[in-house]
């Protein structure tokens, strides 16, 4: 019955689910981490950019960490995330996503909710290196998700691969952007689009076939943005189309490796589908752990040290 109760106190303000993911995000001071940046380039000519930290002397263990919508490997969570597991072993990779790099991507397409040919491909290099006999997967937000989409939709998952984390995962991508279209979260889905429309008028100039000003003028809410450039450009019908066949809901109970999904109660962009309690009770490799507060990736207990981060390294390094 992997329903773990929660050890995770929030003090202070960081009990207000908003202010704990918004400080987090924002105004908790950088993590310090050295990282490398490599190059790997894709079957379809496009490239994504891997940001690595190591361990003074390899272990053989490795955590790939998969960011947020619109996010990067230089933020806040993952360069904490990153230390964390440096001073406990494990080598990390951080993923950037196509275009998310600082540097735009070379194809129409980019990335998606459920893109897991490319976590594939990242994953493929890493077992090339001949370097790791084992591979952990730590996701945030849309990479938490990811990741469990990846574990459960019925590949061949490489031996390497012995664990997964998801923090503050969007279960059903239906259901959170339903909740980001509330009043609540006015904050978060402004920020978003902003973003979302950035990267739009970048890529427009490069594919004027599908990309136009038009489009971009049409664009003025989440689900907007998905069905005017999300859908198409990754082959879906429209935007709830892409919400229903990538959500990673459907998938958990066909996950064989053990995964630890990390949704705090007061995270304001879930929905009560991302709580698969009944599920978790029944499973054997599904351990869901549900603490009171933590917002969205916000689970500080010190601006050096977050709760998510001490987790993960306990759960990777359990045995099972």
């Amino acid at each position: 019955m992997p329903i773990i109760p929660s050890k995770y106190v929030a003090r202070g303000l960081f009990r207000n689910g908003h202010f704990s993911t918004i400080y987090s995000a924002k105004l908790r001071p950088r993590p310090k981490l050295l990282q490398k940046r490599e190059r790997i380039w894709l079957l379809d000519g496009d490239f994504m950019d891997l940001d690595w930290s190591e361990t003074n002397q390899s272990s053989g263990k490795v955590a790939v960490l998969l960011h947020g919508l619109e996010g990067n490997a230089q933020r806040r969570y993952m360069l904490g995330q990153a230390r964390a597991l440096i001073e406990n072993g494990w080598d990390a990779c951080a993923v950037n996503y196509r275009g998310c790099s600082g540097v735009d991507n070379f194809s129409y397409g980019s990335y998606n909710a459920g893109k897991t040919d490319d976590l594939e491909s990242v994953i493929q290099h890493i077992i090339k290196k001949d370097s790791y006999d084992e591979i952990a997967l730590i996701g945030f937000s849309l990479g938490g998700n990811l990741i469990l989409k990846y574990l459960g939709e019925g590949r061949i998952i490489p031996k390497e691969v012995i664990k997964g984390m998801a923090v503050s995962a969007p279960l059903s991508l239906k259901g959170s952007l339903e909740q980001l279209e509330k009043q609540k979260n006015v904050i978060y889905r402004t920020s978003f689009i902003h973003d979302l429309r950035k990267k739009y008028r970048v890529k427009m100039p490069k594919h004027p076939a599908h990309m136009n000003q038009h489009e971009l003028k049409r664009i003025r809410s989440l689900k907007d943005f998905d069905d005017i450039y999300t859908a198409p450009a990754h082959g879906f019908e429209d935007a709830f189309d892409y919400y229903r066949q990538n959500s990673s809901l459907q998938f958990l109970k066909d996950i064989t490796n053990p995964v630890l999904i990390l949704n705090a109660q007061n995270d304001s962009f879930l929905s009560p589908h991302c709580y698969p309690e009944l599920l978790a009770s029944k499973s054997k490799n599904i351990y869901l752990e549900t603490p009171k507060h933590g917002g969205h990736v916000g689970f500080h207990q010190s601006n050096e040290t977050y709760y998510n981060e001490i987790r993960s390294c306990e759960f990777l390094n359990a045995k099972f």
